[in-house]
């Protein structure tokens, strides 16, 4: 095998791809383990077709410091498991053992392939219960993290960190885009701290906080008497920005009026305090920050050019699906500082978290920890209600007349529960397991066991393939309605769907409650 090695990377990565991997490679992240500091260390082979042996003693993760080390849990198989790359994705074939196995929450019995799609958005592959792994493609090897602030191991994370580092070299204005949440501003201090101005002041403005009347004044500084109410003269942001850099933040929302002026900053320089008469000169460096595109003609196209002279993304949560652990890792010990302890969570909750899509916003992953965190001693933590999301669990007005009357919550005995009224809550809840149990009044471990030796109902992964794509053709890839049609559980479907290649990860895919 051959290794990289460059005073860019922080450790040597077997390999077999030449020099900054033009290939693709196959990567396996540590998303959860019981040893929180493994979380993060990663695995690549070349996506080659050649065979990588998975079990307790191979592969070799590499951390951050380079030492390398296999999985070592005991809840993981000395027997391998076998992945192969193919031109249609990812063939896994389980080895005889009694580890469970899953791909995206759907158990694998013997052998399973995970599509192309599910690959490049990142696999979650679950072993024994007490290991998570992501797997996914990627072409970029990760290096040194020069910016501490923004921790991750994904390629999406890393590319962005580059391009900021490669800004902070430079004194041209920067536009950074992204979502809500995504580090915007801690891009700009990073830019700013890696700069040859890390010395000067750093000066953060919300132009959504400025008011139209005000907004000059604020930014570009006031004479005394300038306005009612100008009892003394101010500086404005550009002046306490001096030799530094000014970060405005939130670009789209400035108002109209003071937009040329910027322009003009930008092209010479050159600014007027309100009311003054007198030029005065800005040498600070401008880095401006949006989640809206201000291409639609209602933004000051020539002061978007300008701004536009570097444009770096910050990407989503849902694109970071390798750093999902070593963030919730983060936000554990960050709780623990604090409250002491905590107790720990359950991996399949890490699962879902790390399989939700997330809209960009790292603020939302870490109230949903912290209230995970919160009630764990009480009770096993629920993730659509961690989440804030009202449970799927439609109530059918005609649910009075049916014949077979459900058990009213509470304290149920199992045997008590007939088939027919097992089916009837779950077309009740919309073949949402979790909103079934709460309609029958028992937990969902009791749940599974009456859906495991229920005749009618089946379990996702036993489902052909071929019935199912014809199933989402026939219903629009609506997937309660094919749940209901193929009378299975409709988030298991969902991951089971994706898993086969028949649906991409996504809002559009549905998200019903298991």
């Amino acid at each position: 095998m051959a290794t990289i090695n460059d005073s860019e990377y922080t450790v040597s990565f077997p390999c077999l791809a030449g020099q900054g991997a033009p290939a693709p490679l196959l990567s396996l992240t540590i998303v959860w383990h019981s040893g929180p500091g493994r979380v993060g260390e990663q695995y690549f082979a070349p996506y080659d077709g050649g065979e990588i042996a998975v079990s307790r003693f191979v592969p070799l993760f590499t951390g951050p410091g380079g030492e390398q080390l296999p999985l070592g849990e005991r809840c993981v198989a000395r027997s391998a498991l076998l992945l192969q790359a193919s031109a249609d994705g990812l063939r896994i074939r389980v080895p005889a053992s009694s580890m469970r196995v899953q791909v995206d929450g759907v158990a694998v019995a013997s052998e399973s392939v995970i599509g192309l799609a599910a690959l490049r958005s990142g696999a979650l592959l679950a072993l024994g219960g007490g290991v998570l792994l992501c797997i996914n493609l990627r072409t970029v090897l990760p290096a040194t993290n020069r910016i501490p602030s923004l921790a991750g191991v994904s390629e999406s994370i890393e590319l962005a960190r580059r391009a900021l580092y490669r800004a902070a070299g430079t004194d041209m204005p920067v536009l950074l885009r992204g979502e809500t949440g995504t580090g915007k501003e801690l891009a700009a201090r990073a830019i700013h701290d890696m700069g040859r101005r890390a010395a000067e002041p750093f000066v953060a403005v919300n132009m959504a906080g400025l008011s139209d009347s005000l907004a000059a004044a604020e930014l570009f500084g006031a004479v005394k008497g300038a306005y009612t109410g100008a009892d003394s003269s101010r500086h404005g942001y550009f002046g306490e920005a001096a030799n530094g850099t000014l970060f405005l933040d939130e670009i789209g929302d400035a108002p109209a009026e003071v937009q040329p002026m910027l322009l003009r900053v930008l092209e010479n320089g050159e600014y007027r305090a309100l009311g003054s008469s007198r030029q005065q000169v800005s040498r600070a460096r401008l880095i401006a920050a949006t989640d809206r595109d201000l291409g639609n003609g209602k933004f000051n196209q020539p002061l978007l050019w300008r701004l536009e002279a570097l444009v770096i993304r910050m990407p989503a949560l849902r694109e970071r699906r390798e750093d999902l652990g070593l963030l919730i890792v983060h936000f554990i010990k960050r709780w623990e500082a604090v409250n002491g302890a905590a107790g720990a969570l359950p991996m399949e909750l890490v699962r879902e978290m790390c399989a939700y899509d997330w809209p960009g916003n790292v603020r939302q992953l870490s109230h949903v920890v912290q209230r995970a965190l919160l009630v764990s001693t009480d009770a096993a933590p629920v993730f659509d209600e961690l989440l804030g999301l009202p449970l799927p669990v439609p109530v059918a007005p005609e649910a009075e007349a049916l014949p077979h009357a459900l058990p009213r919550r509470g304290r149920t005995v199992l045997e008590s529960i007939d088939e027919a009224a097992v089916l009837q809550a779950m077309e009740i809840a919309g073949w949402s397991v979790r909103a079934a149990a709460r309609v029958l009044g028992v937990s969902r471990p009791s749940m599974y066991k009456l859906l495991d030796t229920h005749p009618e109902i089946r379990r996702a992964s036993a489902i052909p393939p071929d019935q199912l794509r014809l199933t989402l053709e026939g219903n629009g890839n609506d997937i309660l309605r094919c749940a209901s049609v193929l009378k299975t559980p409709g988030e298991a479907l969902r991951r089971y769907a994706i898993l086969q290649g028949f649906l991409v990860k996504g809002p559009e895919t549905g998200n019903p409650g298991s």
